[in-house]
């Protein structure tokens, strides 16, 4: 699934090519793909508005629109979301097809169907459509601090890889990143979160947003349907040092790198550089 550098990519992307664009067709080819509102009313309504700004929260990408409106994407497991010119012939997976007065389109592909678009009514407000974007934890590259964690994981007993994924705790992140900030931190996943200390807590912050940081700078990871908005893959899987790697020697000790089950997802760590305390 896209995290926080790939959806940031993506809007990235997005703001350089379509702000001041106006919609002028809009082509459904799949009704689930649309969760709000009603698809005839999806097109009908988004037709004639402007982009005005593009923005993330968490992994949402939210467009502004003129007049109060907005649209809001969710990529999902396998969402694409590309500018591309107008005469270029869509892939098999096109699910939601606009046509921009430039000449260009906005294709939104989705080889497995998960991903969703919302229409925001100048009436409402992102939050009222989605709700869950209440519910979101902080912006991990703008407000997460050691005290705002240290604070969320008080008392926790679930391990600290399921905690970072936990979008109330922090939004954004996702598989990829959460094992790549604890390598770098030393912590091992399977550590229960509410037991680790205030200087591990700072080590964390520090290192997540450094990886973060990094991975946008990269263009985000691509491992199978991540594209940028211009259709380009990202770059950090070359660049990781844990996450895909398992079978291989870690990049500073050269210990095999291990992959377990975690809450369902695959966890890649090295037993050596993040040792799991007995507390």
């Amino acid at each position: 699934m896209p995290e926080l550098p790939e959806v940031e990519t993506v809007c990235r992307g997005l703001r350089a090519n379509i702000l001041g664009d106006t919609i002028a067709g809009v082509e459904v080819l799949r009704s689930d793909s649309v969760e709000y509102p009603d698809v005839k009313t999806f097109k009908s309504s988004l037709i004639g508005h402007e982009f005005s700004s593009v923005n993330r929260r968490g992994k949402y990408i939210l467009i502004s629109l003129n007049g109060q409106a907005g649209l809001a994407v969710h990529l999902r497991m396998s969402g694409r979301l590309i500018v591309m010119p107008g005469d270029k012939e869509p892939d098999r997976f096109l699910r939601v097809h606009l046509r921009l007065k430039s000449g260009r389109q906005i294709q939104y592909s989705d080889m497995r169907v998960f991903g969703r678009l919302w229409y925001v009514p100048e009436s409402e407000s992102f939050e009222t459509v989605i709700p869950t974007l209440a519910e979101l934890g902080p912006e991990p590259l703008e407000h997460l601090t050691a005290n705002i964690l240290q604070e969320s994981l008080k008392d926790r007993k679930q391990v600290i890889k399921t905690a970072l994924l936990d979008q109330r705790i922090i939004a954004g992140i996702g598989n990829i990143y959460a094992d790549e900030a604890l390598f770098l931190s030393g912590i091992n996943p399977l550590r229960p979160a509410g037991s680790l200390k205030k200087n591990e807590l700072i080590k964390l912050t520090e290192t997540i947003q450094a990886v973060l940081t990094r991975a946008i700078e990269a263009g985000g990871t691509t491992f199978s349907d991540y594209t940028n908005a211009e259709g380009v893959n990202g770059r950090y899987q070359h660049e990781a040092f844990v996450y895909g790697r398992d079978g291989e020697k870690c990049r500073v000790c050269a210990t095999v790198i291990e992959r377990v089950k975690v809450g369902g997802r695959s966890t890649h760590f090295c037993s050596t550089c993040q040792k799991n305390k007995r507390l």
